[in-house]
């Protein structure tokens, strides 16, 4: 781990996974950043570091108090708003607009990604990530307000009837991911609660503080047990059970 990487706000076990696909496909020096969905701001603290401007919103008010209090303890100089995209100024476009692990908390995903992509500035990426697969929606799925999962021709439809263009993806996650979904689904049936207790959105703004590690230790203890993980998974991009997506505006 870099100097840089152990000062930042700790991923999760599978936070971590997917950051290290994502992290390779982000240029080395980001232009204007929206993050859709950022939660507690561990991604936002990574993303803000490298971005010219950075703007993250979140629904859910506690998540978005600690996610700007990791904007500024970085320095980045980054913003949070609570609320959804009519937060943000009528003529705001940006460079990159991401959302991880959230179109698959929303109903009308088809509306959903066409307004993420109408944020981009001409030649902006829009960069997603979900659980994959539709057949492996399990109790914890419904636990944390998911709608869906995606298989990999779905959400690649989706991308390109939003406008976008030279859609790609990649699956990751193999092996570590499927353990990490049998104990989170273990967890679920083990408590009924989590699936009944809440609306979608109640048990969708819950997700993002589930499973959330907190200090420093915990962050480097994550980053050393996964590196073996984030490794391994380069090798079988076709193979895993999440999924990033990513398009470009014309």
């Amino acid at each position: 781990m870099s100097p840089a990487e152990s000062s930042t706000p700790p991923l999760t076990l599978y936070g971590s996974l997917r950051w290290g696909v994502v992290e390779p496909l982000l240029p080395a020096s980001l232009g204007r950043v929206l993050e859709v969905g950022c939660g507690q701001g561990a991604v936002a603290a990574r993303l803000a570091a490298r971005a010219a401007s950075y703007t993250g919103l979140e629904l859910d008010e506690s998540s978005a108090m600690v996610a700007r209090e990791r904007l500024v303890d970085a320095g980045s100089g980054g913003r949070v708003l609570q609320g959804s995209l009519d937060a943000l100024g009528p003529d705001e476009r940006f460079d990159l607009v991401c959302a991880f692990e959230v179109i698959e908390h929303i109903e009308d995903d088809a509306a959903a990604l066409a307004e993420w992509a109408g944020r981009l500035a001409p030649g902006g990426v829009l960069l997603v990530s979900t659980p994959a697969w539709q057949s492996r929606f399990g109790p914890m799925d419904t636990a944390v307000g998911h709608f869906r999962r995606y298989d990999p021709p779905a959400l690649r439809a989706l991308l390109a009837g939003a406008g976008l263009h030279g859609v790609g993806q990649r699956l990751y996650g193999v092996p570590l991911g499927y353990a990490l979904e049998a104990v989170r689904n273990q967890l679920a049936r083990r408590r009924p609660g989590l699936r009944s207790e809440g609306s979608v959105a109640d048990r969708t703004a819950r997700s993002g503080r589930l499973f959330q590690p907190t200090t420093a230790v915990q962050g480097r203890l994550v980053s050393a047990a996964t590196w073996p993980f984030r490794l391994a998974q380069r090798g079988f991009p076709g193979t895993g059970t999440g999924l990033v997506a990513w398009g470009t505006a014309p």
